[in-house]
């Protein structure tokens, strides 16, 4: 219930408030899953449609706020994570202006909404989310202004925007000293004092397995998955596979890693001289599951190498990384085969794909020993009758024997899939591996990027004397038989995705990537580096911390004083009559500390006699309410005193 003495909210103001709500709530929509954040976005804007004039009541209310936490858990599964929470605090705020209808309404719903670009921060620290959450956080101050004027029975004028958009711009000026020294010199930790919870949806990116249409989400996302930067020869995109987890076992559905292999060494390899030296530039996952060029040499520090040279780590990847690497192409890679791995390399699950088994062990018998003719058979009758295509039906039983023999059509994971199946039907050694494939280069950073999209799958077979070589089924398919690609899939060709990549795309990388190099990358190295170059080098963590304490009482001593400053001009009346004196100061004609209104408007009229007449009323009222503020209304001066233009 609104006081007697405090006033409604306008329309104008509450339109403000309303809007910069929504700006704080969209920054964290865009974060959540899309099904869940349509549903939210269209409800909050119909609650408030219809709490417009009037709030809705009380019981109504209620029911919404446990219709929206319903509406969370069910969307997200009943899994609990900081998705969850930030998902119920967006539908919170969503249902949140149901009640706004007073001053202290409307307070309320700014006060919630700055949460929701905090919120955001959880779930993603990009530059769109910085920038969306500065335009909330503005425009809501500016909201606040709006109402502090009605409070203060200030009408507002047309042309105040600007005025008060520069106060806002003052406010946050005011801060930024102190976010500066916190950023710059408050010490990096190695771990964190408190705990976030992990997420409760996973984010695009490599598993440790695979499954029938499991990959359509990852392959239609073009999203940056990793950037790579090479120093020194770069190998042509043809032999850029980037090389993930290697599945060995199958139960006629589902392909997944054979953990123990992690607890042998790394295979024997023989590489070629040439060797690529880069950095990955790895996108939070939030999965233990890293990324090589075809063949790592060693393992990076703080990863592992397992026996099949996949990589891992023993934390979720739920922060961006960076992992500087070499690899090299194999000659030789395991040529001596152990007797155990090779059984796990030809293990088949009993009863299934019968058809595919009896062809795997008839060209077997007409091959003889020559393994490398199984293989090239495999390719040319790939070659000759498969087609690539998203648009497949998922499998029954028998899932490679549909795809050998009656679709004959699919992408990479039915074509991987089924030719390791027939490999070991026909007695060869042969395992799934996944990971990426290619990338574009970005001229503006001279780096490659390789989105979600590019995630591929593809087979190694074991070949007598050369040990495991690489086989990609998938790239045996002939172009003119290709029903429809990635991109096409997306709504375009991919000459016009690669031209859209190398245009907007590029730039919008490019900045990406310079703010996870100059912000997300500032960790404790980078943090020395600029004291050394201040000259501040060999600080510990105690004198670092006595250094942000110096730099934060200096912020916080000039914030106050700011502050004191402007509480002086608290009075909206005040605050128009020194507006008036520095549009005159452009003019040379500001008004001196010691001369009074009268003298000053004297002084204006001996330099510019037109319009010396208003100067003098609007100094002799301003005079007037100043020395007797009880005796009349004062908003026609403050609004006389806004409109006037020297």
């Amino acid at each position: 219930m609104a006081r007697p003495d405090v006033p409604l909210p306008d329309r104008v103001s509450r339109l403000w408030t309303l809007a910069s709500a929504t700006l704080c709530l969209v920054a964290l929509l865009l974060l959540l899953p899309a099904s869940l954040a349509l549903v939210l976005g269209v409800a909050g804007t119909a609650l408030a449609l219809l709490s417009w004039w009037r709030p809705l009541p009380a019981v109504l209310r209620v029911l919404l706020a446990f219709s929206a936490l319903g509406a969370v858990l069910y969307m997200t599964g009943m899994r609990f994570g900081r998705d969850t929470g930030c998902a119920l605090l967006a539908a919170m705020l969503a249902i949140k202006p149901t009640e706004t209808f007073t001053l202290r309404d409307n307070r309320s719903l700014l006060g919630f909404a700055f949460f929701a670009p905090f919120a955001a921060f959880l779930l993603d620290q990009g530059p769109w989310t910085m920038t969306l959450g500065l335009l909330g956080v503005c425009s809501g101050l500016l909201a606040l202004q709006r109402l502090a004027d009605v409070e203060a029975h200030v009408e507002a004028a047309p042309n105040d925007t600007i005025p008060q958009l520069a106060l806002v711009g003052r406010l946050v000026l005011i801060g930024l000293p102190l976010v500066l020294a916190a950023f710059w010199l408050f010490p990096r930790l190695a771990s964190p004092l408190w705990g976030v919870p992990d997420r409760a949806m996973a984010r695009p990116g490599l598993s440790d397995d695979m499954s029938p249409g499991g990959w359509l989400d990852l392959m239609a996302d073009d999203s940056a998955a990793f950037r790579a930067q090479f120093f020194g020869k770069t190998p042509s995109p043809s032999q850029m596979y980037w090389r993930g987890p290697v599945l060995w076992n199958f139960d006629g559905r589902v392909w997944t890693q054979a953990t123990w292999l992690r607890g042998l060494p790394p295979a024997e390899m023989a590489r070629a001289e040439t060797a690529w030296d880069y950095q990955l530039e790895i996108e939070p996952t939030d999965r233990r599951q890293l990324v090589a060029l075809d063949l790592p040499v060693a393992a990076p520090d703080n990863a592992h190498l397992a026996n099949d040279y996949s990589l891992s780590v023993r934390t979720p990847l739920s922060a961006l990384t960076r992992w500087r690497m070499r690899s090299a192409a194999p000659l030789r890679f395991e040529a001596d085969l152990p007797l155990t791995l090779k059984q796990q390399a030809l293990q088949l699950p009993p009863g299934l794909n019968p058809r595919a088994l009896d062809l795997g062990r008839r060209w077997r018998r007409e091959a003889g020993d020559d393994d490398d003719a199984l293989v090239q058979r495999a390719l040319a009758w790939i070659r000759a009758e498969f087609a690539y295509t998203l648009d497949t039906p998922l499998p029954g039983r028998h899932a490679v024997d549909e795809f050998l023999f009656d679709q004959k059509q699919g992408y990479c994971e039915h074509f991987s899939s089924s030719f390791v199946f027939l490999m070991r039907a026909a007695g060869v050694p042969a395992r799934v591996v996944t990971g990426y494939t290619g990338g574009v280069y970005n001229r503006l950073g001279g780096y490659w990027v390789v989105r979600q999209m590019d995630a591929h799958a593809w087979a190694e077979v074991w070949l007598p004397g050369r040990g495991w070589v690489r086989v990609d089924p998938t790239a045996a398919v002939a172009p003119e038989r290709i029903y429809d690609t990635l991109d096409d899939r997306l709504g375009e060709g991919v000459d016009a995705g690669r031209l859209t990549l190398e245009g907007f795309g590029s730039v919008s990388d490019w900045l990406r990537r310079g703010w996870n190099d100059l912000v997300l990358g500032f960790d404790a190295g980078r943090q020395a580096q600029l004291l050394e170059r201040l000259g501040a080098n060999g600080l510990g963590s105690a004198g670092l911390g006595v250094l942000f304490g110096i730099a934060a009482l200096g912020t916080l001593g000039w914030m106050g004083w700011w502050l004191a400053r402007a509480e002086r001009d608290r009075d909206p009346l005040l605050r128009a009559w020194h507006r008036l004196g520095r549009r005159y100061a452009r003019l040379g004609l500001g008004r001196e500390p010691y001369e009074t209104s009268t003298d000053w408007a004297r002084r204006v009229a001996a330099h510019r006699p037109k319009g010396a007449n208003l100067l003098f009323s609007l100094s002799r009222r301003f005079a007037a309410a100043r020395y007797a503020p009880d005796e009349g209304d004062h908003r026609a001066l403050i609004e006389d005193l806004r409109r006037h233009r020297p």
